[in-house]
């Protein structure tokens, strides 16, 4: 199984409906939620350029949001990013 980060918000509606996507496939990840940490948020924001949450990152590349995990998966291409 591949390596997944996830950068989240706690409130983010987003961040909870790619964590459930995962979830339903059965997949393990990495959490780390920049709520209250600035320097996780910085972290998050210098990896991907981007300061939305989800930031999803498989074996270390930078995917992007849930919605771009999602066209992975509508694409097919998905499950071969994750080994499944």
């Amino acid at each position: 199984m591949a390596d997944v980060v996830i950068y989240t918000k706690s409130y983010c509606p987003f961040s909870k409906e790619t964590k459930e996507m995962l979830d339903t496939k059965g997949v393990t990840y990495t959490e780390l939620l920049i709520d209250r940490d600035t320097a996780l948020a910085a972290e998050m924001e210098m990896k991907s350029s981007r300061t939305d949450t989800p930031q999803v990152f498989i074996n270390g590349v930078h995917i992007g949001s849930g919605d771009d995990l999602k066209a992975l998966e509508t694409e097919g291409e998905l499950d071969k990013l994750l080994n499944v």
